[in-house]
């Protein structure tokens, strides 16, 4: 069994903000971020990159593809949450524009989703089905699959039994990764 090997993509300009579909290009800190990440892995080997479409995590993807001389192929299903009318807005704008739905979305959570967003448990659904049929292909290949933090909280609390709040702290760094098996425990977390 070889497994998947999660990353989260590397920095933009829009960090900080409900990014969710936008599709940013990786900034200056981005791309050393990729040449770190790439360092970290001296003398392994992966059979093939997966990838989210959206241009943050398929420049990350792209990067490690030709480091590793692998193929990449992207997807809409690794795609990060899409959040409607708060694509691209921090929390404090979100709060200027309606404090009041801002309110009702923390306290409702994961049950009511940004205006005109998609609805979370869709969001999982799709993840879920994604990662599924990944882990079919990492049975006999090692897998790097380069995506989101929020499509990283769904595999680490779905799969691995963390909490949302263990999830999140995990996922904060841009690039941060962690390797799942089926039936096995994180390999290495790593920022």
């Amino acid at each position: 069994m070889e497994g998947l090997l999660f990353i989260r993509h590397a920095e933009t300009d829009l960090a900080g903000t409900f990014c969710g579909h936008s599709d940013p290009p990786l900034n200056a800190r981005g791309r050393i971020q990729v040449r770190e990440l790439i360092a970290r892995f001296p003398g392994d080997h992966f059979d093939a990159i997966y990838s989210s479409d959206l241009r943050r995590a398929a420049d990350t993807a792209t990067s490690l593809a030709q480091a590793f001389a692998v193929p990449c192929t992207k997807t809409s299903e690794l795609r990060e949450i899409y959040f409607g009318d708060w694509e691209a807005m921090t929390w404090a704008e979100i709060e200027r524009r309606d404090a009041d739905y801002a309110r009702r979305w923390t306290e409702s959570f994961p049950n009511l989703a940004a205006p005109n967003g998609e609805i979370y448990a869709a969001f999982e659904s799709r993840v879920l089905q994604e990662i599924d049929r990944l882990l079919d292909l990492a049975a006999d290949q090692r897998i790097a699959v380069v995506t989101h933090g929020g499509v990283m909280r769904v595999v680490l609390r779905h799969l691995l039994g963390h909490t949302e709040e263990q999830a999140w702290e995990l996922t904060k760094p841009y690039c941060s990764f962690f390797a799942y098996a089926e039936a096995a425990v994180p390999e290495e977390v790593g920022q």
